[in-house]
């Protein structure tokens, strides 16, 4: 008979009080009560007139729904390891107790996630995203460099099960893109994203230089909450300046036909927006201008941050701009960041959208900070 060991029994009764006490901070009777609320709204004949309201509805049932569902099926499975234990300590070979102890540490990281999922609290966290990307010096090379972390973005979105909407795109002379913006649609879309916020810097032999010498690439990734009908951000008409030019690249058959693409400036701020994916001016002009109010909401988030670290006596460095993730694919394989100290030696995993690691640890540190 094979002993399990101590340390995997302590784990799992430290971790079921784990989920005891979540249940106690999540009120599952009034989530359960909202859920029959939102499904008698889903059931009015009404329900469908106005669709974006019905899809907002919708997507606030699911986001409860998953709460509870997700913590339930977190609750089973630690009654069911709890039971097998008591089975497999009478009669166990040292197989099935490395087996246990295996499924033990998963639950472990579920509820890790599961709790993470919770912390993201604030206002903004649970709306969708708006992401975009900007190659830095270094022409056809940093801008091959944006395509790869566009793909990256685009995959990790997809096995979250968000939807991905392109907004905007420039292509590349030669390769890659000189620009990109997309839409990550999802619940706490934003909340996960902020985490990649920064500049991204890449080492590597290029494939674009004949004598294979190696070449450093940095691209800036910006990514702000598209902000719903619940924030109110006026736009004043004398403040804004409105270019319409012929789209091009990525986008459907009505690219390079019409002039139907769109350019907003804020000229108070110099922020600079523009959508060409949509199948008319009009279509455009509204998408621009809600990615146009999600960057000035941001920007107001920022100087709410900035007043309170004035304030603690902070020095808080919330500028976009800062390098926080090094990728290296040459003399070696890592991804490090350098904010946090996360980091692999698998690239591959992590530019074919494996980035989990690295938004919890960021989200986590923060969190830290905030408790400080």
């Amino acid at each position: 008979m094979y002993e399990i060991d101590v340390k995997d029994k302590q784990d799992l009764r430290e971790n079921a009080k784990r989920l005891q006490q979540l249940r106690g901070s999540l009120d599952l009777d009034l989530k359960k009560e909202q859920i029959e609320n939102y499904e008698v709204k889903m059931a009015d004949p009404n329900f469908w007139d106005d669709n974006d309201k019905a899809q907002a509805v919708i997507g606030e049932m699911n986001a409860v729904k998953s709460v509870v569902e997700q913590y339930e099926a977190l609750e089973s499975e630690a009654q069911d390891l709890a039971d097998m234990l008591d089975m497999l300590t009478e009669e166990m070979d040292e197989d099935m107790a490395i087996e246990w102890a295996g499924s033990v540490a998963a639950l472990i990281a579920k509820i890790d996630s599961f709790e993470l999922t919770l912390l993201l609290n604030q206002p903004y966290d649970k709306l969708d995203a708006i992401l975009e990307l900007h190659p830095g010096a270094g022409g056809t090379e940093s801008q091959d460099w944006a395509s790869m972390l566009y793909r990256m973005y685009t995959r990790w979105a997809e096995k979250r099960g968000f939807k991905v909407e392109l907004l905007d795109y420039l292509p590349g002379d030669e390769a890659g893109i000189k620009s990109v913006t997309i839409q990550i649609k999802g619940h706490n879309a934003y909340g996960y994203l902020k985490a990649e916020k920064g500049v991204h810097r890449l080492v590597r032999i290029s494939p674009f230089d004949a004598s294979g010498r190696r070449h450093t690439s940095f691209v800036s990734c910006d990514v702000v909450p598209e902000i719903n009908e619940d924030i109110q951000i006026e736009i004043r008409a004398e403040d804004l300046r409105v270019d319409t030019y012929r789209a091009s690249g990525a986008g459907g058959q009505h690219i390079n036909k019409t002039d139907s693409a769109i350019r907003l400036t804020h000229i108070p701020t110099g922020i600079v927006v523009a959508c060409q994916t949509q199948r008319s001016q009009i279509q455009n002009r509204d998408k621009a201008m809600k990615m146009l109010q999600s960057k000035l909401y941001e920007l107001k988030i920022q100087e709410q941050q900035k007043e309170l670290a004035a304030l603690r006596g902070e020095q808080m460095d919330i500028a976009w701009g800062s390098q926080i993730r090094s990728y290296v694919f040459h003399p070696y394989s890592m991804v490090k960041d350098h904010r946090t100290s996360v980091e692999t030696g698998n690239v591959g995993a992590v530019m074919d959208g494996d980035l989990d690691a690295f938004i919890d640890g960021y989200l986590r540190s923060q969190i830290k900070q905030q408790e400080i």
